[in-house]
């Protein structure tokens, strides 16, 4: 199995699980504690890593299932398509 499967594997597996309620709430404050902890870092790796997933983190509590842009695009009355890449 390569990467990119495990990954999209992953992926499938997590739009399928069941949503928990605070679960973006969870994640923003674990995306601010990885930002905190990078600018807290003293080595050019910790910060570079720490800033990933920390945006990462910050990324997914707003565009999730249950996140910011979820709950815009029910509130508009439009249902969320999923992204797609190009080279697919």
């Amino acid at each position: 199995m390569t990467l990119r499967q495990k990954i999209q594997d992953f992926q499938q597996w997590d739009a399928a699980r069941p949503g928990f309620k605070g679960e973006h709430w969870l994640v923003l404050g674990a995306g601010l504690l990885a930002l905190r902890a990078a600018g807290r870092s003293r080595g050019l790796m910790g910060r570079t890593v720490g800033r990933a997933l920390g945006s990462a983190l910050l990324a997914r509590a707003a565009s999730g299932r249950d996140g910011v842009v979820g709950r815009l695009a029910g509130a508009a009355g439009g249902a969320r398509a999923p992204l797609r890449r190009a080279d697919r």
